[in-house]
């Protein structure tokens, strides 16, 4: 019999799906990594197994303790199935910005959720990021994730997501374009397609308020570039350890707007029920059109699933309140 011992063994080993309608004017095969396969709906159950099964190995999680992360929902997510599963209870913290549905199912897995303002600065007590490192050092046995700077959120996606973009375009890969968060995806997937062929080319979708397009330009931390953006899960206003600039071929930055409506595309055109970055990335591979060729083999990835976003890109009235339609 073929079965999974347990929901874990079920995450990875997602597909390639050709996009057809949006990328017709394109020269190039694009091909979409849909993660939404996975488990948890995203990407992100991969590196989130991965940093609990190394915490485990070194003695930072101990048996029956507690997992505290800051999430915009998603690494959240696949912490708390892995949890569920190993024994552990989990905390998420989370912004005020993070879709009802992405703090509704974190609940639903059995979380405890704590929701801090968007609009402070990363070192701010009341910030997600002070907030969760705080929760973890006042609890017993609380173990802070960290995914931003933790590197086995990088090593996950060197040892499963690169492997098989890899072995699914059977070497022919030519591009591979990721929106940027935490930069575990992009640096994992980039260093291994890299050391494959160096000739593959890493692009970065960044949104408007975000730091890592310019950084990655002109090496300087602006924060002029931060201010609040509606698009959720990419760019930062910080810069995550696990960004590694020199792997990233270049970066380019699409609207708030675009993400959005594109989202809706996806799921109107293509039949592609997404999240919010799914939007923003295949923008970002409609705006690097001048870098392909009739050959190229573009992979781009796809993070998480349409339903955390029902209520916001999926809705009309919430896009024409934004002026988005």
């Amino acid at each position: 019999m073929e079965y999974a011992k347990n929901i874990l063994e079920t995450i990875g080993n997602t597909p390639l799906v050709k996009i057809n309608k949006l990328t017709q004017e394109l020269p190039c095969l694009v091909l979409a990594k849909y993660e939404t396969f996975n488990p948890g709906n995203s990407v992100k159950d991969r590196m989130a197994l991965k940093m609990i099964e190394d915490a485990e190995a070194d003695g930072r999680l101990q048996p029956g303790g507690t997992i505290v992360e800051g999430t915009s929902g998603n690494t959240g997510m696949g912490l708390a199935l892995a949890a569920i599963v190993k024994g552990y209870k989990m905390i998420c913290v989370t912004t005020d910005k993070q879709s009802k549905e992405k703090v509704d199912i974190l609940k639903a897995v059995g979380s405890e959720v704590i929701v801090c303002p968007t609009n402070v600065t990363p070192d701010d007590p009341q910030s997600y990021y002070s907030t969760a490192r705080r929760i973890a050092d006042e609890t017993p046995g609380g173990w802070y994730v960290n995914q931003y700077d933790n590197p086995s959120n990088t090593k996950a996606h060197y040892e499963s997501t690169g492997p098989e973009i890899w072995k699914q375009t059977e070497g022919k890969v030519t591009h591979f374009v990721v929106g940027v968060g935490t930069g575990g995806t992009i640096s994992g997937v980039g260093r291994y397609l890299k050391e494959q062929n160096p000739n593959v080319k890493v692009w970065g979708v960044d949104t408007y308020g975000s730091v890592f397009k310019k950084y990655h330009e002109t090496g300087i931390f602006d924060e002029n570039e931060i201010y609040p953006y509606v698009t959720e899960g990419i760019g930062e206003d910080i810069l995550p350890a696990n960004v590694d600039f020199s792997i990233i071929d270049g970066f380019t930055k699409v609207t708030d707007k675009d993400a959005a409506v594109y989202t809706q595309r996806l799921a109107k055109e293509e039949g592609m029920f997404l999240g919010n970055s799914a939007g923003a990335a295949i923008k970002g591979v409609l705006q690097l059109a001048v870098h392909f060729k009739p050959d190229d083999v573009v992979v781009v990835l796809f993070h998480d699933h349409g339903s955390r976003y029902v209520g916001k890109m999926f809705n009309d009235e919430w896009m024409r309140k934004m002026g988005y339609k």
